[in-house]
């Protein structure tokens, strides 16, 4: 359809049609980001000045509608086949990582049509993915050779963050049938990206449109209760301690009747021995309109990492079912070294609980910083080993997987 950019004269109230490769360069020219790194520290410079069009209040600010930021976004495979090249994996689906990046540059897009003002050239916000609430795949296979369709828009809004949820379909067989449900959580920041921004605060237009802002409170509500719940902050409750005393007991060495000595079960693997690392170099070419390492890119490298530890420890293929609960704690800086550790951390039938750990290493100062911790649980087509903890911290990551994959079956019911 036609491309309507924001800033152009024909803004569009409708929705926002565009193909989704070009959805990064529309994001530059709203914010107006170099697309040479040799002149990003001039366009950072030239963006410091937008600091005097941020509002000092959200009630300064006019509502906007939740169609004032839908986008629908093409992604054509089916009939542009030089774009598959990018898109296909080996075993002729579409690489899932890559579907990843296209939706973090899509939720800021839709982030950015929301607090759109056409006075003005550029958006003086900075606008950047604080977790990914949830991605729940509606369909296993991604075909390589069909169109895909992501649409969104904004769904709740607070004083400086923002949920954007987006749906993706796909062409096949005469029709758009569902392959992803995705929420999204953004935060809106000054120019220079270094303290909160306000945001246009939201007009509810319908019953459907209060009962969907009504879900983003929920979502909102769930994720304080889990964070205060959070193992690195409270015990573990009666039943998990049980659960933890029982696959300890499970592996004693009933010969020797001592607390070391331990034996593995039939069928089973030490936590220790499901685990994979990686190492990113984080060079220009991945950075983001900010000139930080795009997240996008994080994303995509977690997942593949996750998904070469479920299938080295499953013996076979495996299919992601969701993605759970992402959290950006801190930018990643073009330059840094970007380590990744994978650890199967839960398993149950037919299902693998993997958790991502991704921290920056400074290799001047020597400091390790955590910047993100992703969630993935995948599915294979048999039963597969269970993973015993050893250590009291293993036993710990043994628990929070297994709460993220309760909480990952019980919504998707």
């Amino acid at each position: 359809g036609r491309a309507c950019v924001p800033g152009s004269e024909n803004h569009c109230h409708s929705i926002l049609f565009l193909l989704i490769f070009p959805v990064r360069n529309r994001l530059r020219e709203i914010v107006g980001a170099s697309t040479n790194w040799k002149d990003h520290q001039q366009a950072l410079a030239e963006r410091t000045s937008l600091s005097q069009y941020l509002a000092q209040s959200q009630d300064e600010l006019p509502a906007k509608t939740m169609k004032d930021s839908a986008v629908e976004a093409h992604l054509p495979l089916g009939s542009q086949p030089t774009l598959r090249e990018k898109y296909l994996n080996y075993h002729n689906s579409v690489r899932f990582g890559r579907i990843l990046e296209d939706l973090d540059s899509l939720a800021v897009l839709i982030c950015y049509s929301h607090t759109w003002n056409k006075e003005l050239k550029r958006s003086p916000l900075s606008i950047v993915t604080a977790l990914v609430d949830k991605i729940d795949m509606r369909k296993n296979i991604i075909y390589p050779d069909c169109d895909i369709k992501f649409t969104g828009h904004v769904t709740w809004v607070g004083k400086t963050s923002i949920e954007a949820k987006m749906h993706v379909s796909q062409y096949h067989d005469g029709a758009y049938t569902d392959v992803l449900d995705a929420t999204f959580v953004m935060v809106a920041r000054d120019p220079e990206n270094e303290r909160a921004a306000f945001i246009n605060p939201l007009k509810l237009e319908s019953p459907e449109e209060k009962a969907i802002f009504q879900q983003g409170e929920i979502n909102k509500t769930r994720r304080v209760e889990l964070s205060t719940a959070s193992l690195l902050k409270v015990a573990p409750a009666a039943e998990e301690r049980t659960l933890i005393h029982n696959l300890f007991l499970n592996t004693l060495d009933t010969r020797t009747v001592s607390f070391r000595s331990r034996i593995l079960s039939t069928n089973s693997v030490w936590m220790e021995d499901a685990k994979m690392k990686g190492l990113e170099i984080c060079h220009p070419q991945e950075r983001n309109i900010f000139n930080r390492i795009f997240g996008g890119f994080l994303m995509r490298k977690a997942y593949e990492l996750g998904w070469a530890n479920a299938c080295a420890f499953a013996g076979c293929r495996p299919t992601l079912v969701a993605v759970d609960d992402i959290i950006f704690r801190k930018p990643v800086e073009i330059g840094s070294l970007l380590l990744l550790s994978s650890q199967v951390c839960y398993t149950e039938g037919m299902h693998i609980q993997v958790r991502v750990h991704t921290e920056v290493l400074d290799p001047l100062t020597r400091q390790h910083s955590t910047t993100n911790v992703f969630h993935f649980t995948f599915c294979v087509e048999k039963d597969i080993p269970a993973v015993v903890p050893q250590s009291y911290g293993e036993s710990m990551l043994y628990l929070d997987g297994k709460r993220h994959f309760d909480e990952t079956m019980r919504s998707q019911g």
